[in-house]
């Protein structure tokens, strides 16, 4: 994919490198995943390593604290995106060092361009928590068959089983971890808005789904796919929330990520049997319904153990 750099870059001989730090910071609110985003909605947090950084990390703390006013809690390195075609306005290569970050949303900024979005709005295809969204069986898969049934038989076979595997044929075959297989298929296939202005093309893409500047999609896509393979052997879910909470409100933050409804008895045993949380001996108030027991994450479960081979009890 190629790439064109936010004018952060300073000028810089040809030949060099340019290294960008790409923040990609989640946060679920009311039961839905988050993302901070910046230039009105359309890229993410993101800025040159200098050579005052004292580290990569420092480099994108600094950037995201600077262009957001966002701390930044848990990171962890995501990627680095070196493709052949990444490069800026002066010519230079453009490595990208992304970053995955965890945390709860503040108060919007007092920055008019800077606000958390719902990633579902860049990916509306992922959301299969009330079944299979809409838009998966009346657009992606016949324009996908369509795009399949061009060239030599060799090449239709082989799309045809990329959209059979990546997309599945039910909801049983959907595999909520290939977010970034599923939007390369569709970048590639010229149904993302991305792929048309790569090729110079004004016309708006077939398919919903916001688009993002420079790379900054699949550098989401990346992220959300590690997020919710990373959630069922690591309790990095608890970085999203609050310091008290429900199991219901924990249940839900773990379906907003997945992208996918989970079994309540099967997905209350599972937390029982790993062991993460405790009660706090409070109750909820002022909410409806009957008041539901206060629990919070058990700090020693990650120096003890990785809940590793654990599988959320998904709903079939």
């Amino acid at each position: 994919m190629s790439f064109m750099p936010q004018s952060d870059f300073r000028e810089s001989p040809v030949n060099a490198v340019a290294t960008e730090l790409v923040a990609v910071l989640v946060s679920v609110t009311d039961g839905q995943p988050r993302v901070l985003t910046r230039e009105n909605a359309e890229a993410l947090p993101a800025g040159p390593f200098e050579s005052g950084h004292r580290s990569l990390q420092a480099g994108l703390r600094a950037w995201v604290e600077a262009q957001t006013h966002h701390p930044l809690g848990y990171v962890e390195q995501l990627y680095t995106f070196a493709d052949g075609d990444r490069a800026n306005q002066q010519g230079q290569h453009v490595i990208s060092v992304s970053y995955l970050g965890l945390t709860r949303e503040l108060q919007s900024p007092e920055i008019a361009t800077v606000g958390w979005q719902d990633w579902y709005r860049y990916f509306p295809w992922e959301d299969w928590r009330a079944g299979t969204p809409e838009i998966v069986d009346a657009l992606i898969r016949p324009e996908l068959l369509r795009w399949c049934a061009k060239g030599d038989a060799a090449l239709r076979r082989r799309r045809r089983q990329r959209v059979d595997y990546t997309f599945g044929t039910d909801e049983g075959g959907w595999n909520e971890d290939m977010v970034l297989q599923r939007y390369e298929l569709l970048f590639e296939a010229g149904l993302a808005p991305e792929a048309l202005r790569r090729m110079g093309k004004e016309t708006e893409a077939v398919l919903p789904g916001a688009a993002m500047r420079h790379d900054h999609r699949r550098i989401l896509a990346t992220a959300m796919a590690r997020l919710r393979a990373k959630i069922r052997y690591r309790p990095v879910v608890f970085e999203l929330m609050p310091p008290a909470f429900t199991l219901l409100q924990l249940q839900q933050a773990f379906e907003a990520v997945a992208g996918r409804r989970l079994h309540k008895q099967n997905f209350r045993r599972f937390i029982e049997q790993q062991e993460l949380v405790e009660e706090t001996g409070e109750m909820t108030h002022g909410a409806a319904g009957r008041p539901a027991k206060l629990f919070q994450f058990r700090g020693d479960v990650m120096l003890e153990r990785a809940i590793a081979g654990s599988k959320l009890p998904l709903a079939r």
